[in-house]
């Protein structure tokens, strides 16, 4: 500041011993100097300004945030992680991230709910601007932080193949990065990870030790919920790098689950069934839409067809690599559009505002 106010002392000087016009330059640039202090707040203390993202920071989170949630002390002491993966570089959730992370929040308010993004630099305390971001923020259980990959494959298998300087050029390698960090942090930690292109309707945690089965022939792992340190995680690790084929899509996913499944199991083909203390869920509990049928979940259903589809399950898979790019209507009768309005209503307000 005292150099702004030589500069501006200097310009007075030659503004009083030079031609008129030059008055008006000195006019502007107190008038810029003003408007630029009015705007950025120049002066003020910066750890006083918080970045809304688009939604003001203390009414948005009172309107938005269910008192049960909104607890002065922070949520109750926890009862397993919930964790969610973004292995990409990007930091600019769709509706559906945020619905999904909402939701998980408010079934699971006694669980931390961990985002863990490639793309956050690990320097940075602060979220990028977004309106997600702000949204999240305002649930205290949630928490999004950086996805340090090294860290997280250190002291696994999963180490070498990580480190290989040619994997990233692999054709599927980013679901197979995805792949292998839900079973390393299952293994590692313990709790239950989630796709983010879930809708989760009931808390999770009685669902100990599961996997969903997505159809006749296969489980899926969008869904999963282990132990830490448990030896099922332990035998899928494993399979990841011996049987590893980063050029079938799936193999190192629902093909390498439903693989160590059945050896587990010493079975031939998969069903709702529980053995050596791993439960392989009925598809209507996290998978109660196929994905062959997944046009459904835009499509007009009643309030008691809700009901009745939802009656036993527990969390709707969206199956975003088929639907992202199917136009969804905001209000409307579509299943997609009552699982937002009922299971993530904040993120679903933000919808109807845009």
């Amino acid at each position: 500041m005292l150099r702004t106010s030589s500069c501006i002392l200097k310009l007075t000087r030659v503004v009083l011993s030079h031609k008129p016009c030059a008055l008006f330059t000195l006019i502007f640039v107190f008038v810029a100097l003003a408007y630029h202090k009015l705007y950025w707040g120049i002066g003020e203390d910066p750890k006083s300004s918080v970045p809304t993202s688009g939604l003001s920071a203390e009414m948005s989170c009172a309107h938005y945030v269910p008192s049960a949630l909104n607890m002065a002390g922070g949520p109750s002491p926890s009862t397993g992680n919930v964790f969610f993966v973004e292995t990409s570089e990007q930091t600019a959730p769709s509706y559906l991230f945020s619905c999904s992370v909402e939701s998980a929040a408010r079934t699971h308010p006694a669980s931390r709910v961990v985002v863990l993004m490639k793309g956050l630099a690990k320097e940075n305390v602060r979220l990028p601007k977004h309106w997600a971001f702000s949204l999240l923020s305002c649930f205290p259980n949630v928490e999004i932080l950086p996805l340090d990959l090294k860290e997280l494959f250190s002291g696994t298998p999963l180490k070498r193949w990580y480190l290989w300087p040619l994997r990233q050029w692999e054709p599927h390698f980013l679901p197979n990065l995805s792949d292998a960090c839900r079973i390393v942090l299952m293994w590692k930690f313990g709790g239950i990870y989630l796709d983010t292109d879930f809708i989760v309707l009931k808390n999770l945690q009685n669902l100990t030790n599961a996997l969903g089965i997505q159809d006749d022939h296969e489980l899926n792992g969008a869904f999963l919920s282990f132990e830490a340190k448990h030896k099922f995680m332990e035998l899928c690790m494993q399979d990841f790098v011996q049987n590893y084929n980063g050029w079938v899509w799936g193999h190192q996913g629902p093909e390498l689950l439903t693989r160590v499944f059945k050896k587990w199991c010493s079975i031939r083909t998969i069903k709702s069934m529980s053995c050596k203390g791993v439960s392989a869920l009925a598809q209507e509990v996290v998978y109660p839409i196929p994905w062959q049928d997944w046009e459904q979940l835009f499509e007009a259903v009643s309030a008691l067809e809700l009901q009745k589809l939802l009656k036993n399950t527990y969390a709707v898979h969206i199956w975003n690599k088929l639907s992202h790019g199917t136009k969804l209507e905001i209000p409307s009768q579509a299943l997609l559009a009552q699982l937002y309005s009922q299971f993530c209503p904040a993120t679903y307000a933000k919808m109807k505002q845009d």
